[in-house]
């Protein structure tokens, strides 16, 4: 799935989202409505990663089978 995908189902992705990372607030998950950036930006901050290490794991996710 590419994120134009995610970022038009947001509404459906947004549970597996807050499944792996779940220091995702619902505040945080309905202000990255779909935007890919700002989930980067969440990650970066709520879990301390680096700017590569969040990408990467969005990227990660999106190969999932869980979105």
């Amino acid at each position: 799935m590419n994120w134009d995908q995610v970022q038009g189902k947001w509404k459906e992705v947004k549970g597996n989202a807050k499944a792996k990372w779940g220091d995702l607030t619902d505040d945080d998950l309905t202000e990255i409505d779909g935007n890919r950036e700002v989930l980067e930006g969440k990650i970066q901050a709520k879990y301390g990663k680096s700017k590569e290490e969040a990408k990467k794991e969005v990227d990660d996710f999106l190969n999932s089978s869980d979105v």
